[in-house]
């Protein structure tokens, strides 16, 4: 494994990170050894957050971070681990957004079931209409002065969201969000038409979550064929077949083809198309087993000969969402 800069920040970060919304997985054991066998991989980022919990049922909400907290025993300082503010955790009034009140709340529960001092990074979960982003920047910046986070990021923000939020910081000298986290595969290019040019002017870091577009680019699905019995898509079947008509069916079927002349899976070749983008920092898999994670893990360590990019970037081009240049 090789480590890059996060962004700008000189924090050393494997290119490939395990997200712990194990959406997939119910077993709390099993979910410990694939954390420590993704670090024994090499792994040192893990995504987490206070929402992630076991087969994303509400009555598991925080067990990803306790079971975090336990994998992690005795490894603290071999690891950057981050978790995440802003989601309903309960059912009072106060019980979500980043009011300085929730977030304060918040982290303190989180610190608890990770068992741990800091959190590395610490993200907004996403962009809070209710309250003012300087309530939310002061109070993160509070945090880190604190200790109980070393850098802050934002999640599923539009550009000028998060432009605005380095604005305040500036004007307010408080801790600027290091990185932003958001979305990315060849299904979902929405990054590029505004977001890379931000990234690029403000070195921030860049985490793509859903690489393998909550799995249709895994290399399990076929836009000829029903989706497998048991997998996600089953239970969305016709969504699966609307998409399949269209555009994403060529995306998959190029992928497969692709992959195959390459000697490597669809899987492999979808995160390695993520992190060929000099923008981006960081793919995170969504394993929820050792072996998907396993096949994840040889999309790194190679570079993508640029006329596969060049065919991935075609076929997957009515995925860049253009925006309307102005009346």
């Amino acid at each position: 494994m090789e480590y890059v800069n996060f962004g700008k920040a000189g924090v050393k970060v494997s290119p490939l990170a395990l997200g712990l919304g194990l959406r997939g997985q119910g077993d709390a054991d099993a979910a410990q050894r694939l954390i420590e066998h993704a670090i024994d991989s090499g792994i040192n980022l893990i995504d987490c957050a206070n929402i992630y919990g076991l087969m994303d049922d509400r009555a598991n909400v925080g067990r990803s971070e306790e079971i975090l907290g336990k994998a992690i025993q005795g490894k603290r300082d071999d690891v950057v681990i981050t978790s995440k503010v802003f989601s309903q955790m309960g059912t009072g009034p106060n019980d979500a957004g980043l009011s300085r009140y929730h977030i304060m709340r918040e982290v303190e529960r989180s610190l608890k079931r990770l068992n741990t001092d800091h959190i590395d990074v610490y993200l907004i979960h996403a962009y809070d209409e209710t309250t003012p982003q300087e309530e939310t920047i002061r109070a993160l910046d509070d945090l880190v002065r604190a200790g109980k986070t070393r850098y802050i990021g934002c999640c599923n923000h539009q550009a000028w969201q998060a432009c605005k939020a380095l604005w305040i910081a500036d004007s307010i000298n408080a801790t600027p969000y290091m990185c932003i986290q958001n979305m990315y595969n060849l299904l979902n290019r929405d990054l590029e038409t505004e977001m890379f040019g931000l990234v690029r002017e403000e070195g921030l870091g860049v985490m793509c979550y859903s690489p393998l577009a909550v799995g249709l680019l895994s290399g399990v699905y076929s836009p000829d064929e029903p989706p497998p019995a048991g997998t996600l898509w089953a239970k969305r079947q016709d969504e699966f077949s609307q998409r399949m008509r269209g555009a994403t069916g060529q995306v998959i079927s190029t992928l497969k083809r692709l992959a195959a002349e390459l000697g490597k899976t669809p899987a492999q070749l979808a995160v390695a198309w993520v992190l060929s983008h000099p923008e981006v920092t960081i793919a995170i898999s969504g394993s929820d087993t050792i072996e998907q994670l396993d096949d994840t893990l040889g999309g790194v360590g190679w570079e993508l000969d640029s006329a596969i990019r060049e065919a991935l970037d075609e076929v997957s081009r009515s995925f860049v969402r253009l925006i309307a240049p102005p009346a």
